[in-house]
């Protein structure tokens, strides 16, 4: 019997769940009649007795007879009938269809019995053949069994209708043997549900014209529609052909539904009938597809059904150019022309989906061929496009202006070179539109300049729109502001475009500047120095794969680049980036592996880029004589683009050029140790700083040196070791020292490198153990990088190094520096993957171990072992790094270690805690709380007992934050084992902090409750691994945020709901107009013939310079003194003066009456005493604090819409702050 039929059945003899126990005991009576009958258990077998059970459980006229025992019985059929022979199956078919059949359409049947009777349908229907299909749906056959199915995939139970699909695609895809391409019943499952879902559409279409209650009851009926629809499209034959025409239509009105899901829903099935076409079999189906949704082409200015057909036949040609490239090639014009149309529309969304169609008509139709070898026939159909593209920029089209300039520069991008000369015409007149000073769209202007200057070249684009401004014609506008897109979009042109056009100007424009003098600069002189330095910014861009590099790259253009390295120390960094990109360029052409559709259309094949290199290779001598000149002239502050650029020639350089450069290099360092004087850590802090000192001359030949070793061939490797070795040495300059080290990182980033590495690896060693002592502090990071490179080829007989350097890696690990902190635990989790790949480690050969030291087997055990013996150390520093290097090396480690071990390392670490030395319990806290987080629970429950009081000790101690470190172990202990056991293992004096730490939970949870926040979230805070929350990590690693991690859960943060971000903006009206303003001067008519007419023409209403406000005159009081209330812009009349009376002020209404008691704030009588109660008096907050209550005022008085409420909440605040402070004294 098969393998996979005895295992599910097994399943069912020893059942786990309730509803199986039925299951297994009528599988256990056919078992037992198999036996009484001495039958084998094969699937035929069981297939018999069960459907002998079947006829007692389902009665065909009485329906289900025993509901439990039918659900029982179907569903052991369902196992036993894929495995059963199938013209067994097609003689039974009707006998089990009959019993089947009330299971399937009465209503009390339940999900679990639908379920299985599915899948025994769908083994039978796939067992059928052709004449059996061949039946009418009207008899008993394989038809009516679909005629069921089709009915479950729209149930509204989601696992019923889920099977029934699946069901639907498993017998569709296997079709009985014929010459036909569709399967027998796909006809009538696309027919059926096509009909059920225009049914459902038509009465949602009725119920939405006399909707009152809000709801729409045919939605789901309608989404489930949809997905059998999808289901059938998505079988290996697809939709049917006959069927395309009345989907499309039907889609398409549902399309239109203001319900977005119903949309989704629809695109969804036409991506699945596109999907379906797009193999060579099915593809025959998709022309006439086409057809038949261009037909249904709907209204002009139809909002809703408009966008989604654009995007329906951008999505289908997209698939037919798939198929057909040609075909759909020639068809593109007529295409472009229908979709260009609906940008001239009012509707904002039907422009967007017009030019989104175009887009994706460019993108997805031109096929490479016509880019790189067109036919003449091409060349028309370019011609067509490009007239069409040129209509665009009419006046017709203007207000969809920025969707076609999307649409312009896509075809710019599409293109590429074969832009010339089609799309000349738009070139020049977004380049006319660019230049007017009314126009508004001046940023999607440049990007379609942008995308011409990448696809056609500076050169022509320049033809057409030129600078002028070297020598500016008459009536032509400069065009300066081409030098930034330029800039920014110039690849793959010609480089002696460059000599030709730009250098001459930059000369001109320099002269300008010398001619100028050394007096006062100008804002002219400015702006001639801006144009020199934009001009160069070009030359990067022209650099970029070159067409011409061989004949523009020259002697006399070396030295003009070389010059400008010397003398334009602005200019550096430009033409640095230009002459690296030459080599980085050409090398990444040379380094593809496969030729991709992007690098088809490469002007520059692999066999021209191998020439540019080896043309490079000719001057890079001189190149890097030159570069390490500049090198050694620049501060060290500018020279990472020298650096870089050096790096790349030396990539190229032959290795005879090498080898020299090398020899001169090594002369020169050997010299300037000689000559220059040491410089030690304490004699650099004697010195005064400064930003323009340069470095000594070693250094920068040392630098050279590190850059230059990975080229260097192998033959100079001795005299390498041997500089650096002498450099190591040396304690008089700490800088130099850290250099050497870095040699050996360098060395290891090239495959030569690594070679020597291995083959030197005794002799590093012996020099890395000599210099120990003579490391300087600045040195560490660089050397213990070192370490890691020599650990990392260490071979498994030379472990005995391990050792030998484990004291400075651990003493290391307490570093002030962070990145030789980070380096120093990267080294002890790389020297415990050593150990643990196994090896002796040889103890004689240990420099502080005797020669008569027995050999250790290598082992994790064994590394943690030596690191441990830092615990015995006689300075608390050393013992506080030993802590913290078996923290870091326990969580890398903690599940290759054994449990004893875990054990008898928390419970010695557990010792330390009664330590009176703060350095040293620092460290032990970060160990317990790894523990607590990532070792097992059943190992660290024991340990609370002795753990949690010695803990308690420090939670008294203020200093270095203790007691919030361990208030936070506490924390995390609670959260993985318990209040309870953590209570329990408390003290009794200390139980106040576990209460302190549960009521601020609880508290914590009631206020996100409060806010609404919902109880996943309040749920998410007892998780034991807070690091795999949603929220962005704060470190580096997982080691940092476990040891210096905060639990954030428990602080109560306050958030500002003021400071929230709005989530939306107001959506504009879908049926707004649009409206056209022209921009027209005051001095004369707007000239409606001019081409540059179209500039002045704007679909946003003109905005107006602001005149200036009128100077209003200061207000002051009879006594001169200046009013500072109300602005007030008339005079004052006789009835708003104030009268003065001895010690009273009152003023006059307009009707003259008196109002005693009524303070002017202008007055200078009562200013003291405004000054003290007045609106705008001081008040003093919390500890004294002044507050000045300035809310709701507007130039010094109440604003009458907002009638002073800003004020009375700043009293209610100042009111609610002296509560809670008491009565001041």
């Amino acid at each position: 019997m098969d393998a996979s039929l005895t295992e599910k059945l097994d399943k069912i003899r020893s059942p786990k769940l309730q509803n199986q126990h039925q299951t297994a005991i009528v599988l256990s009576a056919v078992e037992d009649t198999l036996r009484d009958q001495k039958t084998e258990f094969t699937p035929t077998a069981y297939f018999a007795a069960i459907l002998a059970l079947l006829s007692q459980s389902i009665s065909s006229t009485t329906g289900l007879v025993n509901k439990e025992l039918a659900t029982s019985v179907v569903y052991l059929l369902d196992l036993v009938t894929p495995f059963t022979p199938q013209p067994l199956l097609r003689a039974k078919f009707s006998q089990i269809l009959v019993h089947l059949a009330p299971a399937l359409t009465l209503r009390e049947a339940e999900a679990p019995l639908l379920r299985s009777a599915i899948g025994c349908l769908e083994a039978l229907l796939v067992a059928q053949d052709g004449p059996a299909w061949a039946v009418p749906a009207s008899d008993v056959g394989p038809r009516r069994a679909v005629s069921g199915l089709l009915t479950l995939a729209v149930d509204h139970r989601p696992k019923v209708r889920k099977r029934a699909q699946d069901a639907l695609v498993t017998v569709l895809n296997r079709p009985p043997p014929s010459p036909s391409v569709d399967h027998p019943a796909a006809d009538m499952c696309a027919e059926t549900s096509l009909r059920s879902l225009s049914d459902l559409a038509t009465a949602k279409a009725k119920n939405r014209k006399r909707r009152t209650d809000g709801q729409d009851h045919h939605e789901p009926g309608l989404m489930h529609a949809l997905q059998l629809v999808k289901t059938i499209a998505a079988t290996a034959r697809g939709w049917p052909s006959r069927r395309i025409e009345p989907l499309g239509e039907v889609l398409l009105n549902i399309s239109k539904s203001s319900h977005e899901y119903l949309t989704m829903a629809a695109f969804e099935v036409f991506e699945m009938v596109f999907k379906g076409m797009a193999d060579e079999i099915s593809s025959a189906k998709l022309p006439r597809l086409m057809e038949v949704i261009l037909d249904l082409r709907p209204a002009q200015n139809d909002s809703q059904l408009l966008p989604p057909w654009i995007a329906v036949i951008a999505r289908g040609y997209d698939v037919m150019a798939q198929v057909s490239p040609d075909e759909t090639w020639d068809k593109l014009p007529e295409l472009f022309d229908l979709i260009r149309s609906f940008l001239a529309s009012s509707s904002h969304n039907i422009r967007i989906s017009a030019s989104e169609g175009l887009i994706s008509l460019v993108a997805t139709c031109v096929p490479d061929h016509v880019i790189v070898t067109p036919s003449i026939y091409d060349e028309k159909t370019l011609e067509k496009l490009a007239r069409s593209a040129t209509d665009l920029l009419s006046v017709k089209y203007q207000a969809a202006w920025p969707e076609v300039f999307n649409v312009l520069g896509f075809m710019f991008e599409t293109w590429k070179w074969r832009s010339d000369p089609y799309l000349t015409t738009v070139v020049k007149t977004v380049g006319e539109l660019r230049a007017s000073d009314v126009f508004t769209g001046k940023k999607e202007a440049d990007e379609v300049i942008g995308a011409a200057v990448t696809a056609m070249g500076p050169q022509l684009v320049l033809n057409i729109l030129p600078l002028n401004l070297a020598r500016p014609q008459a009536g032509e506008p400069g065009r300066a502001w081409l030098l930034p897109i330029l800039r920014d979009h110039i690849s793959q042109t010609y480089l002696t475009h460059f000599r030709s056009e730009f250098v001459p100007l930059s000369e001109i424009m320099f002269q300008r500047v010398i001619d100028h003098g050394n007096a006062e600069r100008t804002v002219e002189i400015k702006i001639f120095e801006t144009l020199v330095q934009q001009i160069w910014s070009l030359l990067p861009g022209y650099c970029d794969l070159p067409l011409d590099l061989t004949e523009a790259f020259d002697q006399s253009f070396a030295e003009l680049v070389s010059n400008i390295l010397y003398q334009q120390v602005d200019l550096r960094a430009e033409v640095c980036r230009a002459l690296q990109t030459l080599v980085d360029t050409n090398t990444a052409v040379l380094s593809e592996d496969h030729v991709s559709g992007e690098v088809t259309l490469r002007r520059v094949s692999k066999d021209q880029a191998q020439k540019n290199i080896n043309h490079l290779a000719t001057v890079a001598g001189n190149l890097l004589a030159v570069l390490f000149n500049v090198y050694s002239q620049t501060l060290p502050q500018s020279r990472g683009y020298i650096l870089r650029c050096i790096n790349a020639y030396l990539s190229i350089t032959p290795a005879s050029e090498l080898m020299t450069t090398f020899a001169k290099v090594i002369e020169m360092l050997e010299t300037s140790l000689q000559d220059g004087p040491p410089q030690t850590q304490a004699d650099k802090q004697r010195q005064p700083k400064s930003k323009d000192e340069m470095p000594p001359a070693s250094h920068t030949f040392m630098d050279l040196i590190i850059t230059m070793a990975i080229y260097l061939p192998r033959d100079s490797y001795v005299t390498l070791f041997n500089m650096a070795a002498v450099i190591i040495l040396r304690e008089d300059d700490p800088q130099l020292q850290k250099k050497a080290y870095k040699l050996i990182p360098r060395l290891a980033e090239s495959e030569s490198g690594r070679t020597a590495l291995r083959e030197r690896n005794v002799e590093l060693q012996g020099l890395l153990l000599t210099s120990a002592e003579k490391t300087s502090s600045a040195a560490r990071r660089d050397r213990l990088m070192a370490v890691t490179q020599i650990v990392d080829f260490l071979p498994s007989s030379d472990l005995h190094f391990i050792p030998s350097v484990l004291s400075e890696v651990v003493i290391s690990a307490k570093e002030v520096n962070e990145k030789a902190r980070t380096a120093a635990f990267d080294l002890l989790v790389l020297m415990g993957r050593k150990m643990q790949q196994g090896g002796t480690v040889v103890n004689s050969k240990v420099g502080h171990m005797p020669d008569d030291a027995p050999d250790v087997e290598a082992s994790l055990e064994e590394y943690m072992t030596m690191v441990s013996a830092g615990l015995a150390g006689s300075t608390p520093h050393m013992i506080s790094a030993s802590i913290t290097a078996l923290t870091r090396i326990l969580y890398h480690f903690r599940e290759s270690l054994s449990s004893t071990l875990l054990t008898d390392l928390v419970s010695t670490l557990d010792l330390f805690l009664t330590s009176n030395n703060r350095e040293i319990v620092r460290s032990v806290l970060g160990f317990v709380k790894v523990c607590v987080i990532s070792l097992p629970t059943n190992l660290m429950l024991p340990r609370l007992s002795s753990l949690v009081p010695n803990l308690m000790i420090w939670s008294h101690e203020h200093k270095a934050h203790f007691k919030a470190k361990v208030k936070h172990i506490i924390e995390r202990m609670i959260r993985r084992f318990g209040v309870d056991v953590v209570e329990r293992a408390c003290p009794e004096a200390d139980h106040k902090l576990i209460t302190n730490i549960r009521k601020a939970k609880e508290r914590s949870k009631r206020k996100k409750k409060s806010e609404g926040e919902g109880e996943g979230n309040v749920e998410a805070d007892d998780d034991d691994e807070d690091h795999v929350r949603g929220k962005k990590n704060r470190f580096e690693s997982e080691f940092d945020e476990a040891v210096y991690g905060s639990d954030d859960s428990g602080e109560e943060s306050e958030a500002d709901d003021g400071e929230e971000p709005y989530l939306s903006s107001r959506r504009k009206k879908g049926n707004e107009r649009d409206k056209t303003y022209i921009v027209e001067d005051e001095d004369e008519p707007l000239d409606l013939l001019d081409r540059r007419t179209l500039a002045s023409i704007s679909s946003t209403k003109p905005t107006h310079k602001r005149t200036p406000r009128p100077f209003t005159k200061t207000n002051v009081d009879q006594d001169g003194k200046l009013i500072l209330g109300k602005a007030r812009t008339k005079t004052m009349t006789t009835h708003d003066k104030m009268v003065v009376d001895g010690s009273s002020v009152v003023t006059t209404g307009a009707n003259g009456d008196k109002n005693p008691g009524a303070v002017e704030s202008g007055s200078g009588v009562n200013a003291y005493l405004e000054a003290l109660k007045g609106k705008d008096a001081v008040q003093r907050g919390q500890r004294g604090r002044l507050k000045y209550s300035n809310a709701g005022h507007k130039q010094g008085g109440v604003d009458e819409d907002d009638g002073g409420e800003g004020d009375e909440d700043m009293m209610m605040d100042v009111d609610a702050t002296e509560r809670r402070q008491g009565p001041r004294k």
